[in-house]
């Protein structure tokens, strides 16, 4: 199956939380995207790994994607080297993608950044022919997408680019919400954490808001490049 876009997330819910109106409305205009786990979020103060994978794909549904898989790498161990490197490389010559979203260049919690940094390397290799891969029996052929663009999670980066995303927030909102251990909930008796405060699910709608409010829309998220965004003229985007 080719995607045009393929989105990484070092755990379930990255994705829905940095891009998930992004991939929404691309779906909405007949993109075929997919979604890359790094992990289950086995450490996750809530929940279990079980119940991850089941709040994953029902998240994965609402957005409307084509397909999410799950490396498994062990959450917040995972590494920058040949051996994860390859299998992303896997999945991005399995489903040759154009773009690919990965997490935030910079964040609080350490598999952001790790994550970012391993999928933007692999994006590279994948493009090397002398780089050999195998996947269900089969040689791959080499594939580099074409663009690698960064979501923005819990630090206020500043963006290269926003997408507007008016009349997505409420199905963004709905996917996160489909993570019901992990976020708030008055009734709940597990431990607080800093994502499951009534504050951190209400940022979701004014962080998009305020970068909406400064491209004169009503909702906007914000994604950083890794080299210059072209433009053909004035008025076309590359």
């Amino acid at each position: 199956m080719k995607l045009d876009i393929l989105a990484f997330g070092a755990h379930p819910d990255d994705v829905e939380l940095g891009c998930g109106a992004t991939i929404a409305k691309e779906v909405s205009l007949g993109k075929k995207v997919g979604i890359v786990d790094l992990t289950r979020g086995e450490l996750g103060t809530r929940g279990s790994a079980e119940i991850r994978d089941v709040e994953a794909q029902n998240a994965a549904k609402i957005l409307g994607v084509s397909v999410r898989e799950n490396l498994a790498f062990a959450d917040g161990f995972f590494i920058n080297d040949k051996k994860h490197q390859i299998e992303i490389i896997k999945m991005i010559r399995k489903f040759q993608p154009e773009i690919v979203l990965c997490n935030a260049i910079d964040d609080r919690h350490i598999d952001h950044g790790k994550g970012s940094k391993l999928v933007s390397d692999a994006c590279f290799l994948s493009g090397l022919m002398k780089i050999e891969t195998e996947l269900e029996g089969k040689q791959q052929e080499k594939w580099r997408p074409n663009k690698v663009y960064h979501y923005i999670q819990w630090k206020n980066i500043e963006p290269n680019f926003v997408v507007d995303i008016t009349g997505f927030i409420d199905k963004k909102t709905e996917a996160v919400l489909a993570y019901k251990t992990q976020f708030y909930d008055p009734k709940s008796n597990e431990p607080e954490t800093p994502i499951t405060s009534k504050n951190f699910i209400d940022s979701i709608n004014y962080r998009s808001r305020d970068l909406g409010r400064l491209i004169g829309v009503e909702y906007a998220e914000g994604f950083t490049t890794e080299r210059y965004v072209a433009v053909e003229n004035l008025d076309k985007l590359i």
